[in-house]
C-alpha cells in the first residue's frame, strides 16, 4: 500500500468511526431522554443474539427489532476491513483489542445514561468484525486492487451469509418457540375425564356478536362453577376471551389461577361493556383452575407451550 493509499484508508476508518460514534452515543434522540432515565443499564445476559430475521421477514415483513438485529453485525464489518489494511495485526489481537473498545463504549453508553450496556450488542458487533476480518484475509491476497476489492466483497456475502445461516440453525434447535394453539376443551379434566365446557355457539357482548370457535366456559344453571386442568408443568401463554352477554344481569366474577396462584381476577363492576381479550404468561404451569361466578362467560380458551423444535 503506497503512502496516498494508506492516508486515505486512514481518513475514511476516521470518518467512519465518527459515524459509528455518533450513531451509539447521541442518535435516535439519545441526549434527549438522559433526564428521563431512572438509572444505569446492564445486561450481562446474551438474550437472543442468535436471534437473526430470515430473509423472507427481512423482506417482506420487517421490524425494527430485525433491523437493529442486522445492523448491529453489518455496520461493524467494515472496521474488520479497515484495521488489517492499516497494521499488520493476527486475529486474536485484533478481536480482543476491538471486544474491548466496544465493552467501554458501551459501559459508556450507560453511566452517561445515553444507553445501556448490552452483551448481545457486543457479541453482535463483534461477530460484524470477525466478518470483515475474515473476507480482508480472503480477499487481500494480489497486488490487484480491483481484484481485492472484489474478492472481499464476494467474501463478506458469504461469510455474512454464513453466520446467518449458523445462527438460524442454532436458533431452532437450543431456543424454544409458541408451539400451535391448544383448546382446553381438547384436554382432559384433572381428573382424567374428557373436558367439560360448552360447544361454541354465538352471543353478544357490549352489542358486539361474539362466534367462538374453540369452547365457552360459564356456571350454567349454577351459581359458581370450577374447572380444573392439568397442563404438565410446562412453559405456557394461556389465552382466553371473556364478558357478560347482552341482555343478562352485568352479576358475575371470573378467576384463573395456576398451581393455586390467582393470576386474574375481575368482576362485573371491574369490566367495560365489550369483550375482554386477554393473555397470561405462566413460567411453569401444572394445575389450571378457572372459577366462573353468575353470568360471567369465557371462551376460546387455550394456551401455546414453549417449545424445542425437535418437540413439534
Amino acid at each position: 500500500m503506497t503512502t496516498q493509499q494508506r492516508k486515505i484508508v486512514l481518513a475514511i476508518t476516521a470518518c467512519y468511526t465518527l459515524m459509528i460514534l455518533y450513531f451509539m452515543l447521541l442518535a435516535f434522540g439519545r441526549t434527549g431522554t438522559v433526564d428521563r432515565e431512572a438509572g444505569y443499564t446492564f445486561l450481562f445476559f446474551p438474550l437472543d443474539f442468535f436471534r437473526l430475521p430470515s430473509l423472507s421477514d427481512l423482506l417482506l415483513h420487517p421490524t425494527v427489532m430485525d433491523l437493529v438485529g442486522i445492523g448491529n453485525v453489518a455496520a461493524f464489518i467494515p472496521f474488520g476491513l479497515l484495521i488489517p489494511l492499516l497494521y499488520r495485526i493476527s486475529f486474536i489481537r485484533f478481536i480482543a483489542l476491538f471486544i474491548l473498545s466496544i465493552l467501554a463504549i458501551e459501559t459508556i453508553q450507560a453511566l452517561t445514561m445515553l444507553g445501556s450496556f448490552d452483551l448481545n450488542d457486543v457479541i453482535q458487533n463483534s461477530i460484524g468484525a470477525a466478518i470483515g476480518f475474515g473476507a480482508y484475509k480472503i480477499g487481500f491476497r494480489t497486488t490487484s486492487v480491483r481484484r481485492n476489492i472484489v474478492v472481499t466483497g464476494i467474501s463478506v456475502v458469504i461469510l455474512l451469509g454464513g453466520v446467518w445461516g449458523s445462527f438460524g440453525i442454532f436458533n431452532k434447535a437450543y431456543v424454544q418457540e409458541l408451539g400451535p394453539f391448544v383448546a382446553l376443551s381438547e384436554l382432559k379434566d384433572s381428573s382424567g375425564n374428557p373436558a367439560m365446557g360448552a360447544k361454541p355457539y354465538s352471543f353478544k357482548v357490549g352489542g358486539q356478536d361474539v362466534e367462538p370457535k374453540h369452547n365457552v366456559y360459564s356456571a350454567g344453571g349454577n351459581n359458581v362453577e370450577t374447572y380444573t386442568y392439568s397442563l404438565g408443568n410446562n412453559e405456557l401463554y394461556l389465552y382466553f376471551n371473556y364478558g357478560i352477554p347482552d341482555q343478562e344481569n352485568l352479576r358475575g366474577s371470573l378467576s384463573i389461577s395456576v398451581d393455586g396462584q390467582e393470576y386474574l381476577s375481575v368482576s362485573a363492576t371491574d369490566e367495560r361493556q365489550e369483550p375482554e381479550i386477554s393473555s397470561l404468561y405462566v413460567e411453569q404451569a401444572k394445575e389450571l383452575t378457572i372459577t366462573i361466578e353468575g353470568n360471567e362467560k369465557v371462551w376460546d380458551v387455550g394456551f401455546r407451550e414453549m417449545k424445542y423444535s425437535w418437540n413439534w
